[in-house]
Order: C-alpha cells, then structure tokens, then sequence
C-alpha cells in the first residue's frame, strides 16, 4: 500500500489534524516520506521531511536501543540489579526481594508505578527539574519519592519513572548527559541529523488541539529525555526500525547482534505483549512491534513487522483526544497493513 492510495489531506480534514508527516519502510529499507499540511496553523509553513515533531513516549524506543548498544559494549548490563550500579541515587525497595534491572525497566514490570497526576510538560515558572530530585519527589512534576510498589517481574504498570531510572543510570555509569550519550551512540552512527532533545528555534512543529488551535507555548516539552523528550521526525525515527531490523539479520551499523536485537522484540516476564521498549502483537503477518506517542498538542505511532522488513512511521501536531487507533493514525495503519 501506498501513500497516494489514500486521501490523506481528505482524512485530515475530516479529523481536524493540522499536520502529518510520515515515513514507509518495505524491503529493510525507506521507501517514501510524505508530508501534509501545516507546522502552524494560520501560517504558510508547510511540513516537510525535515520538520521536527514531538515524539513523546516513542523516546522510549530509542532509549531501548541504547540501552541495548551499551548492553551489546558491555557498559550495561540487562540483568544486574541497577543498585548495584546507580551512585547519585539508589531505589527505595521497601522490603521487597525482587532486583530492579534494565531488563524488567525496559517493560515496565520493575515494580515502579507512577504517582497520579506526575510527568506532566514543562511548567516555565519550575524549570527542567534534576533528575535526582525528581527521583526524590522534590518537584512539581513528581511530588512524592519514586519507590517500589510491588514485586518486580509480578506485574506490569507503564512507567515515565523508571525510564526516568534507566536515563539516571546510563548517565552515573557514562560520566556524560543522556542527550550526549544518545548523540553519540545512536544518533550520529545512523545518520539522525533532525533529532534532538531541545527542539529548535526552525522547522518544528507546534502542537496543535483538536479544534485547530496551536497550544499554549506552542512546542510543549516533556523534561523527561529518556521517557518522553525527543524531537523528530518520521524519517529518522525510521532509520531506527530499519537499524533494528537490520540488527536482526546481523548487519547493525551499532554492531548490535542479532541475539540482542531479537531479545527487543521477545516478550517479557511472562508478558507476550511487552517486549524491550516496544509492544508486541502476534497476527497472521507474523510479529508487530510498536511504540506509540501522545502528549500535548501531538500523536504518533511507530509500528513494525521486522520479519517481513515493513514499518510504517506517522507523526501528526494534533491532538485528537482519542486513542491512535481510534483517528486518522488508526485509519492510515489500517490502509497500510490490512491488504
């Protein structure tokens, strides 16, 4: 299936969504980026394949990638308890037995949940707040001390925070800042030259309601790099889903192997739909592997089918309020992969 086979403007006008952008991945490879509508709404600026959009929790794919190349250099270790490791701040366990390692942060069955109401954008009269008091509930965006709330590996509780964990570690263990880590491992090895974690003062889109209107301080940004921070665009995000198919079949530009490349997509903890950053879906087409964004003012969604080498990457700068599934990202999913 093709872009142009269907009405994408004619769907974007029937759901109120001011811009998309949006990457095909057949054959290992991209096949085609197509870009729609507007950056800002009421402006002539038009996004194109260079326009930056939030990703929001799609970070977490790209923090799981990394935390596989450390894994793969020996600089992590997946199943050591982090504690071990961690030096700026450790896990409050309270009693349970279980450790807390990469491994079950990654499919967020570490035993961490996040307190209601946490992890919100950046507030302009709190600033971006350190990671450690964060960790401590010492801010406005996390108000009481991320601990253990039940055994690790006994449950599954999505979490902001324990990605918020994995970034803390990777940065006492790499002396260095998650954003320079990333840079350095997985950015610039695989060519992403329009992602960032500041979003620049060009080419980036504003978030937008589902009435059309740009949002209050038009880029809202997520504090949270390794959760939820990243700026970018459906063509680099793609570039990551072919580097890990890629890496399947041992030809990573990361020298990732293939046996950690397919420990990403293998189910967790007894989980069969959490893999290692990504969620899994067993369908007659064989594996799908998926991420999804939302936040303030945007949706995306990242979804793969690494054995038949297909992926298909969607960003938009409108919030429809519904799930994914339920608008125009859901209806181009379905135009692509149900043929």
């Amino acid at each position: 299936m093709k872009p142009q086979m269907i009405n994408i403007q004619k769907l974007m006008k029937e759901y109120g969504v001011t811009g998309l952008s949006m990457s095909v991945i057949e054959g290992g490879s991209i096949s085609s980026t197509e870009c729609f509508g507007l950056l800002e709404a009421g402006t002539g600026k038009r996004v194109g394949s260079d326009s930056i959009f939030s990703a929001c929790s799609i970070s977490k794919f790209l923090t799981s990638m990394l935390v596989m190349t450390l894994t793969e250099q020996g600089i992590l270790n997946l199943d050591e308890d982090v504690n071990q490791t961690l030096t700026s701040w450790k896990v409050p366990l309270h009693g349970y037995n279980g450790n807390v390692t990469l491994r079950n942060l990654l499919s967020h069955q570490s035993g961490v949940v996040d307190p209601e109401g946490s992890f919100n954008e950046l507030d302009p009269k709190f600033g971006t707040p350190a990671l450690v008091d964060l960790l401590q509930g010492k801010t406005a965006y996390c108000k009481v001390p991320i601990e253990l709330k039940y055994e690790p590996e006994s449950d599954f509780h999505y979490s902001d925070a324990g990605f918020c964990i994995i970034q803390l570690l990777i940065e006492d263990v790499t002396g260095k800042p998650f954003s320079e880590v990333m840079s350095e491992h997985l950015f610039q090895p695989i060519h992403m030259e329009n992602s960032t974690f500041d979003p620049p003062s060009q080419n980036v889109s504003c978030g937008h309601t589902n009435e059309g209107k740009v949002v209050n301080d038009k880029h809202p940004i997520y504090p949270y790099p390794a959760a939820s921070g990243l700026w970018t665009t459906p063509t680099d995000l793609a570039l990551v889903v072919v580097e890990l198919m890629h890496g399947l079949k041992g030809e990573s530009k990361l020298k990732l192997s293939s046996s950690k490349a397919a420990e990403m997509i293998h189910p967790q903890g007894g989980k069969a739909w959490t893999g290692l950053g990504v969620f899994l879906d067993q369908t007659d087409k064989g594996i799908e592997i998926s991420s999804l964004g939302w936040g303030v003012g945007f949706q995306c969604m990242m979804v793969a089918y690494p054995q038949l080498e297909r992926g298909l990457v969607i960003m938009t700068n409108t919030d429809l309020g519904v799930h994914q599934l339920k608008g125009i990202i859901g209806d181009v999913y379905k135009a692509f992969f149900n043929d």
